[in-house]
């Protein structure tokens, strides 16, 4: 029998999304900033000699053949022609569908971890790669760090975030609300125009006007809970939707004011306390 090994999965913000046009396939270009945060899925993994991948604790309602997990991991041995198999348990705390990454980050995780479990050696660059077959947010986290996202979101550029935003503190908010993604984008009302900005604005006037989630006003319109939980959120700072949500967040200036918030949050929502991290805990599993 192999032993278990536990790999972390980091959950994601985005600090802005602003959407600047939509190509010819359909697929819409953006700009954003990742941010990973100190607030985890739990993989557990063991190597398996047959070659078979099985999840132990799949989803409910998810195929194991739909899941992202089990598709990273089918991927990767197809790609290098690896004959091992894997044993997957996951913890699930980042909440689904609520524009954190968490599908994602798992996949991405999953990359990472079998990278050294089978002892592949791919580059970092070959992993984003194989992540990017399998969604367009999991490339990020694979790339492992603060970064600014241009294209459909694969394109990305490291970045040192103004002293005034590293090491926050951010409470998050997740409405009981599926937001379907692809329903957002294809909302007639969506702006798709927005003018392409450069890092060097970002890194001298992060928190202005200038940067926001181009699919907020939308989503807001579509979806009441998410309206009422970011107006809610305004009261204690600059609130902003993550990703096509329904998650929002709110930097806050100390833990200790954050949990004394969570726990006055408004009914019918979940939500955690998290600070920024620089780098994926296991970003070092890649060169």
């Amino acid at each position: 029998m192999h032993s278990e090994h536990t790999f972390l999965a980091p959950a994601k913000i985005n600090l802005f999304l602003h959407i600047t046009g939509r190509r010819p396939d359909g697929y819409h270009t953006l700009q954003s900033v990742f941010q990973l945060l100190d607030f985890y899925d739990t993989l557990v993994l063991s190597v398996r000699d047959d070659g078979h991948v099985v999840h132990n604790n799949p989803l409910p309602n998810v195929p194991t053949e739909s899941d992202l997990c089990v598709r990273a991991a089918r991927a990767l041995q197809k790609s290098t022609g690896c004959l091992l198999g894997v044993n997957i348990a996951i913890e699930k705390r980042i909440p689904m569908g609520g524009g954190l990454g968490g599908g994602s980050s798992d996949a991405a995780t999953m990359l990472l971890a079998l990278n050294q479990l089978w002892s592949l050696n791919l580059s970092r660059e070959q992993l984003m790669h194989i992540g990017l077959t399998l969604g367009a947010d999991v490339p990020v986290f694979i790339f492992g760090q603060t970064a600014w996202a241009e294209g459909v979101g694969e394109q990305l550029t490291a970045i040192e975030l103004p002293l005034t935003m590293q090491s926050q503190t951010y409470l998050v908010l997740t409405p009981h609300e599926n937001v379907a993604t692809a329903q957002i984008f294809a909302n007639s009302g969506l702006t798709r125009d927005t003018k392409p900005l450069k890092i060097a604005d970002f890194s001298s006037q992060a928190n202005s006007k200038l940067f926001r989630n181009d699919l907020e006003n939308v989503v807001c319109e579509e979806f009441p809970s998410v309206a009422t939980t970011l107006k809610w959120l305004n009261q204690y700072g600059e609130a902003r939707m993550s990703g096509s949500g329904a998650s929002v967040f709110v930097s806050v200036n100390s833990e200790h004011k954050a949990a004394e918030l969570l726990a006055k949050k408004p009914t019918n929502t979940s939500g955690f306390v998290a600070k920024t991290i620089q780098f994926h805990p296991h970003f070092k599993l890649a060169n």
